[in-house]
């Protein structure tokens, strides 16, 4: 179930979507044509200094007057309009998707290491969670997702994939399980400039979702793969975890491995076990997470779905299936998969 596809290069050239688009479409039989969707880095770079902001509209006329006041009290909105879309046979408009270019005032918001970003995180939770028929669903700077109900071609067809070029790239295909197949429910998920996208289930949804919310994060998307996103967030960006100690803390080792550590390495993770139980993720899984600084991948602690790892040049893949990485690339410098819950880094060279 589900299909992932990431590609990261190093160097920092950008890809048009062509090719993710094509690799995506062969993992088809992953997927149940109910959700797909593409995620690119460096997409906007005429307003890079902007959060690029997207939302589903179900009424512009009722709603999207709520949204433009809202951020005006919060900042200045550089520029709006409706992201370009292309019906296609099997993919009509079902939201009007829409992109703000918001620049946050952080003198709003004192006392905090990054109030820019705690006033588009307190924004995205404060539209989900009461605007009804508007979705904030991608909200980092210099990014883009672009998702819908469809199969991975139509939903690429529908917003014109290859015309977005980025350094980044993350596509899935959604086979959903445990809630229904919409629009807001389709992968990538994203906060500021962290997006994921998963393969599996988080069994460990409600302590994880009670968890994160009581640092003020609201899950509104019904579906497992939302609080990841909001997680990797608290970790990483309010915590100041690197990708490796994120990791451990979503997918720490179990305890009889922890016993046989050395010293030193015994006591940060048991320290990280203790400190983030209620962050663990329990379930089958395999995630990727995307920053602008790169990518990383890992599965849950005991493998129960694939992740491959490839490398061509500055570019690095993780994907589900070898044969979507090779649709990109047919010759690669190197081929592996990783270790159970052991994460694979690609940074981009600054």
């Amino acid at each position: 179930m589900c299909g992932i596809i990431s590609v990261v290069d190093r160097s920092g050239a950008v890809m048009d979507g062509a090719r993710i688009r094509d690799a995506l479409s062969m993992m088809d039989e992953r997927g149940s044509g109910e959700g797909a969707g593409y995620a690119a880095y460096g997409v906007y770079p005429e307003f890079a200094d902007c959060y690029a902001i997207h939302v589903f509209f179900d009424n512009i006329v009722e709603t999207k007057a709520q949204v433009d006041a809202l951020l005006q009290t919060w900042g200045t909105i550089v520029h709006d309009e409706e992201i370009p879309t292309y019906e296609q046979p099997h993919l009509k408009k079902v939201h009007t998707p829409w992109r703000y270019f918001f620049r946050p005032d952080p003198t709003l918001m004192t006392g905090t290491p990054s109030p820019e970003d705690d006033i588009v995180t307190y924004l995205v939770m404060k539209v989900n969670t009461t605007m009804r028929g508007a979705l904030i669903y991608s909200s980092g700077k210099n990014i883009g997702v672009f998702k819908a109900a469809g199969w991975p071609e139509d939903v690429a067809d529908f917003y014109r994939i290859q015309d977005y070029k980025g350094y980044i790239w993350l596509a899935h295909n959604r086979y959903p399980t445990n809630t229904r197949g919409w629009w807001g429910g389709a992968h990538p998920f994203n906060l500021l400039d962290w997006s994921v996208v998963h393969n599996g289930e988080i069994t460990s949804y409600g302590t994880n979702r009670r968890y994160i919310e009581s640092y003020g994060y609201k899950c509104t998307m019904f579906t497992d793969t939302e609080v990841v996103a909001y997680l990797v967030d608290l970790l990483a960006r309010k915590h100041g975890l690197d990708e490796k100690l994120a990791v451990r803390a979503l997918a720490p080792p179990f305890w009889d491995e922890i016993d046989r550590m050395p010293p030193k390495e015994r006591e940060l993770n048991r320290a990280i076990r203790l400190t983030y139980g209620s962050a663990m993720m329990n379930g089958p899984f395999a995630i990727v997470v995307a920053h602008r600084d790169g990518i990383a991948g890992f599965t849950d602690r005991i493998k129960l779905r694939p992740l491959v790892v490839a490398e061509e040049g500055d570019r690095m893949y993780i994907s589900s299936e070898e044969a979507a990485i090779r649709r990109i690339a047919p010759e690669l410098d190197r081929v592996w998969m990783p270790r159970a819950g052991e994460p694979v880094v690609g940074r981009v060279r600054r």
